[in-house]
């Protein structure tokens, strides 16, 4: 009988959809919240959250690259002293390779024999050392460049939806009601495949994400009525 495994691909792209999706559906939601229990017109509440979701994008998609970038350069450290140490103490990172396999029930016979096959490889042990050493694997030279515009338009498309309804209200409070039922169905639709893809609960991960972006939302309309 045939076995198929299932396992998730692209973690890094995920990973990036979901930290751009899920501030991008809260933080413009919370402001323009905000501003419908503070102002009279659609305009000033559009204006301040295009703003927002600009600034917003940038600034997460600039850190998403910031991070790309100093993962990189961690990477690249660890590996000129990995390096550096196979040439100048052989002896112990050998050991520390026999340590490894003696984790995995591997006998003392074993180790010597695969720490000593492995050491005929200079790059090969290396590689091994980062993997199972040090518990590193190496970054695609593009991470940083797709980090940015992944979690930056993740943002744009998360913000424009909770948006969207003052575009075709007349009033503040009409977008703010349009508003919260578009985001909460979004919210809740976003929770629920994020936790499937991840292996959580769905609807246990659905109401969270939805209960964090309402409570967002509610304090900021709370404190703009309360100052206003």
């Amino acid at each position: 009988m045939d076995h198929k495994e299932y396992h998730l691909k692209s973690s890094d792209f995920l990973r990036d959809v979901v930290i751009g999706m899920s501030d991008g559906l809260t933080v413009p939601f919370a402001l323009a919240a905000g501003l419908s229990g503070a102002v009279s017109s659609n305009s000033i509440v559009i204006t301040a959250g295009i703003a927002e979701i600009v600034a917003g994008s940038i600034a997460m998609g600039l850190g998403g690259y910031l991070a790309g970038k100093t993962e990189q350069e961690h990477y690249q450290s660890e590996l000129q002293k990995e390096y550096q140490e196979v040439a100048e103490i052989p002896e112990k990172e050998l050991q520390e390779v026999k340590d490894i396999f003696a984790d995995y029930g591997i006998d003392a016979a074993g180790q010597e024999l695969i720490a000593r096959a492995l050491a005929k490889d200079k790059d090969r042990w290396v590689d091994f050392m980062m993997k199972f050493e040090l518990g590193l694997e190496k970054p695609d030279i593009n991470r940083a460049r797709n980090a940015a515009l992944t979690i930056g338009l993740a943002y744009i498309v998360g913000g424009l939806l909770p948006l969207s309804s003052y575009f075709v209200t007349d009033h503040p409070q009409e977008g703010l009601i349009l508003s919260v039922v578009i985001t909460t169905i979004c919210l809740f639709v976003f929770g629920f495949f994020k936790s499937r893809i991840t292996g959580q609960p769905p609807l246990q991960g659905a109401l969270k994400v939805t209960a964090i972006g309402l409570i967002a939302a509610a304090a900021a309309f709370g404190i703009a009525k309360m100052i206003g």
